[in-house]
């Protein structure tokens, strides 16, 4: 194994031994109980299983067959968790010819960011993921199940998901895709449109048609964001069965893995393999889920969520740990935004099986770790393929199916991944340069200061920005309104990058490593209301952001930065973001939540 991936998951090993040892212990004691049904009340295993058929009522009390919850993200909404409508059905009958009983434990809510984006519905998604978390303990604290199955995709519903599942650390889970929608309308052609628009060159019909041939049918959105990264790192953890992940939710293949997860599940109740999830998921599962994104330069929500997942196994992990790692892990996808290719595409050239065998065989992933499966990590490196009414794993070809798409550890897009720390005198940041020319990687501009990305697009539509500028945009983190994306200023600031200008973006907000070719400093820590030093920015000041160097500065005299006091959010702003469409139920986990560095956790 490669000496940075050894040394940062033992000083994880080591900052995380109290909380790890603690949540072990909990977990054993939740394992060492009497099974559901033996320990409860009659009354209550009553009412746990009135429902149920009675040939099922008999198997799960009577012959203490293994019960299975089904926890689901379904809602026919979102294009990729519709086609869960009809898995249910599909779970039940596969658990009945293995012997075992089901019962839907629950639903979690799941929104789409693509609906809500520059919407006060966004201002809600970050802390969607926390419900979501608690939404799977309701589900889970029946507490009637030997194991779970989680169905769920995209941004906050998987790492909500599992953050419940790991606080349910007793239970063996393995977590079901649905899969990627069909390839539409290419991403380049529909940010060429976006840009359009930006510019007042297209009309709101032609951007419409546009954004509808893209996003068209059933199915993930087929762009590598945090949807498709959240089922990367779910392969990379050896919690999905082997290559489930971007398999079309039409395809034959999709029932055929749909039901081996049933299987699957069932295989770890056994006594010979029990490895319930939260032992499952230790420092080394992480790590190789921190690897897996920084080799496909994946979604910097991750850099967020997968904080507060890690945290919720009891083990501690931070930017350092992602930047250390970024540095020794060669990045081997260009998905889009950081190349043309959609998820397709890069299923069609070996997907994550291939990537995931490159990084085990080149030492940068730990291969001795558990899994859903038998075989371990290394099965995750193969593709399935229809057998008849069943599956059997195939190796992958060794060469890649398109290099211009995905590529071996001996012939990487770059020797590291595509993520970066900043330090400097504004905070903490990260940036995601996978998709940044190498001559933007260093900009040095005038700031100027924004409350909200309202203000910004304002000021282009009015020909204000016709500059260099470090774009500064501020009070947008957890704290200040729930720190939405703020995708809505990718387009105009890439036509400013396109019309010559050196622009980039700073704020304590996200984007989801959307900004593709325009650098963007995001996540900055501590956000400007929770007085960090955003707030000290003033118009005109002179911002350096080098993400070669890997800094963030404000270039004002050393004693004037440190006399500044921090400008704070308006009462206006601050009321707008506390009302409307719902935003009053989240103002617990504003005030309590937090930094994004910290995970943006509402539950510590």
């Amino acid at each position: 194994m490669k000496p940075a991936l050894v040394e940062v998951t033992q000083r994880i090993r080591e900052r995380s031994a109290a909380s790890r040892s603690a949540y072990l212990a909990r977990v054993q004691a939740a394992i060492d109980r009497p099974r559901g049904s033996d320990r409860m009340g009659c009354a209550n295993v009553a009412h746990a299983f009135a429902a149920l058929p009675p040939n099922d009522k008999l198997r799960v009390v009577a012959e203490r067959a293994p019960h299975i919850g089904v926890v689901t993200a379904y809602n026919d909404m979102l294009s990729a968790h519709q086609p869960y409508e009809g898995f249910p059905a599909l779970i039940r009958d596969e658990a009945r010819k293995q012997g075992a009983t089901v019962q839907v434990a629950g639903g979690v809510p799941a929104m789409c960011d693509g609906v809500t984006q520059g919407l006060p519905g966004m201002e809600m998604s970050l802390f969607s993921r926390d419900t979501i978390a608690m939404s799977t303990a309701i589900a889970l604290t029946h507490d009637v199940f030997d194991a779970a199955l989680l169905l769920g995709v995209c941004d906050k519903i998987v790492p909500g998901l599992l953050i419940g599942a790991l606080h349910f650390g007793h239970l063996p889970c393995v977590f079901v895709p649905a899969g990627p929608m069909s390839t539409g309308l290419s991403n380049n052609e529909k940010s060429k449109v976006r840009e359009q628009f930006a510019q007042g060159l297209v009309g709101r019909d032609k951007l419409l048609e546009a954004e509808s041939a893209a996003y068209h049918g059933p199915g993930t959105c087929t762009f590598y964001g945090t949807a498709n990264s959240n089922q990367m790192l779910l392969e990379a953890m050896g919690l999905h069965v082997p290559g489930a992940a971007f398999v079309h939710p039409h395809a034959q293949m999709r029932e055929a893995l749909t039901r081996e997860a049933v299987r699957t599940v069932l295989g770890i109740v056994k006594a010979k393999r029990f490895t319930p999830i939260g032992r499952l998921v230790d420092e080394r599962v992480i790590v190789n889920a921190m690897v897996a994104l920084l080799a496909t330069g994946g979604s910097t929500n991750h850099l967020i969520h997968w904080v507060a997942v890690a945290r919720a196994a009891g083990i501690q992990i931070d930017w350092t740990d992602f930047s250390d790692l970024s540095h020794a892990t060669p990045l081997l996808a260009r998905v889009y935004p950081n190349g043309s290719a959609d998820v397709n595409q890069f299923q069609s050239a070996g997907g994550p099986g291939f990537v995931i065998r490159e990084l085990l065989e080149g030492g940068f992933m730990h291969a001795d770790v558990a899994t859903v499966v038998e075989g371990g990590l290394h099965e995750f490196g193969k593709a399935p393929h229809q057998d008849g009414a069943g599956l059997r794993w195939n190796a992958l070809p060794k060469a890649s199916g398109d290099e211009g798409i995905v590529r071996s550890v001996a012939k990487p897009f770059s020797p590291e991944g595509g993520l970066k720390l900043l330090t400097g005198n504004l905070g903490r940041a990260v940036i995601k340069i996978s998709a940044v020319p190498d001559d933007r990687h260093v900009i040095e501009a005038p700031a100027r200061v924004f409350a909200s990305q309202e203000e910004l697009l304002a000021a282009f539509k009015a020909g204000e920005l016709e500059r260099d500028l470090i774009a500064v945009v501020r009070f947008q983190g957890p704290r200040a309104n729930g720190m939405p994306e703020l995708h809505k200023l990718t387009p105009p600031l890439a036509v400013l990058q396109g019309k010559g200008f050196k622009v980039a973006l700073v704020t304590d907000g996200r984007m989801s490593g959307a900004s593709g070719k325009v650098p963007a400093a995001i996540h900055v820590s501590p956000e400007a209301l929770a007085d960090g030093p955003l707030g000290k920015v003033r118009d005109g000041d002179v911002i350096r952001l080098d993400a070669v160097a890997g800094t963030l500065d404000a270039l004002v005299d050393a004693a004037e930065w440190a006399a500044r006091i921090p400008a704070h959010i308006t009462d206006a702003a601050s009321q707008t973001n506390a009302h409307g469409l719902g935003r009053e139920l989240f103002g617990g986990m504003r005030r309590n939540v937090l930094s994004a560095e910290e995970g943006a956790c509402t539950w510590l």
